[in-house]
């Protein structure tokens, strides 16, 4: 993971600084580069003319054009001073795009990446749908992170989770969370039984095997999902283990313009306890 980047929200509040920092400190542990990009918002406001009369509507979209503008320069100041200082400063990008079509911009940008960080500050930030758009429309892996809730370790990595089913997803988030896992001290292969026909007992064997190829020690983890939900049984083996990562493949599928999140997807996304890696 030589070439990371790191998306900045600037728009309706900008990331926090601890998230900055997070993302810098990691990517020294694991040693890359890395670059930010923090996108000023595009807000096409409706002409109406009643509206701007009654409440200033042209004006507002103005001033929060502004303030988007105002926290993509002072993150991208910030980011510059602590990955300058930390020796792992890439490139600085200041971009532009539509408030509706900043996630298109990131997964665009991310294809060139051998990851792309995207943190999320809360819930009502709109970063889940940064995630979701980099997961399913870069190619490459993303990894999301909430700082004081699921905060990215910062001096190595201890334990690294894969959640595991036999699916060409899941191979891919192996896949490309390799260099991570060379550096792992303790690696869990997970997989849950009896939630899927293709996740039997024994599944993980061969993954072992192959890992071991590549340098990497691993131990398998067997659950029954006994009833219930895969993202059930995750948060409660996650709530335990306590991994530094855990690293999944992202399932999805396309509806009626809708986008519909797999059911282990949306649950792990919903409230993240710990980083995840996400490929598609």
């Amino acid at each position: 993971m030589l070439d990371i980047l790191l998306q900045i929200d600037t728009y309706p509040e900008a990331t926090p600084p601890e998230a900055i920092d997070q993302a810098v400190r990691f990517t020294a542990a694991a040693g890359g580069v890395l670059s930010a990009l923090a996108i000023e918002v595009d807000i096409q406001a409706p002409k109406n003319w009643l509206a701007d009369h009654l409440i200033g509507l042209s004006h507002m979209a103005v001033e929060e054009e502004r303030k988007s503008r105002q926290f993509c320069t002072a993150a991208l100041e910030n980011f510059t001073s602590k990955a300058g200082e930390a020796g792992v400063l890439g490139e600085v990008i200041h971009g532009k795009a539509d408030l509706y079509a900043v996630g298109a911009y990131v997964a665009e940008r991310a294809r060139t990446r051998d990851l792309c960080i995207v943190p999320v500050a809360d819930h009502a930030d709109g970063q889940r749908s940064i995630v979701e758009a980099v997961a399913f429309g870069s190619g490459r892996p993303v990894l999301t992170y909430r700082p004081g809730v699921a905060d990215l370790p910062l001096a190595g990595l201890g334990s690294i989770v894969i959640a595991w089913d036999g699916s060409r997803t899941a191979a891919r988030a192996m896949a490309d969370a390799l260099p991570f896992l060379r550096m792992a001290r303790e690696v869990r292969v997970l997989t849950v039984t009896n939630e899927k026909s293709s996740a039997r007992a024994g599944l993980g064997k061969d993954v072992v095997r192959h890992l071991a190829a590549h340098g990497v020690n691993a131990v398998v983890d067997e659950i029954d999902a006994d009833g219930r939900r895969i993202g059930q049984v995750f948060e409660t083996y996650l709530a335990t283990s306590r991994p530094d990562l855990f690293v999944m493949g992202a399932y999805g599928r396309s509806r009626a313009r809708e986008f519909i999140l797999g059911g282990a997807t949306e649950h792990m996304l919903h409230d993240p306890k710990v980083p995840l890696l996400l490929s598609h």
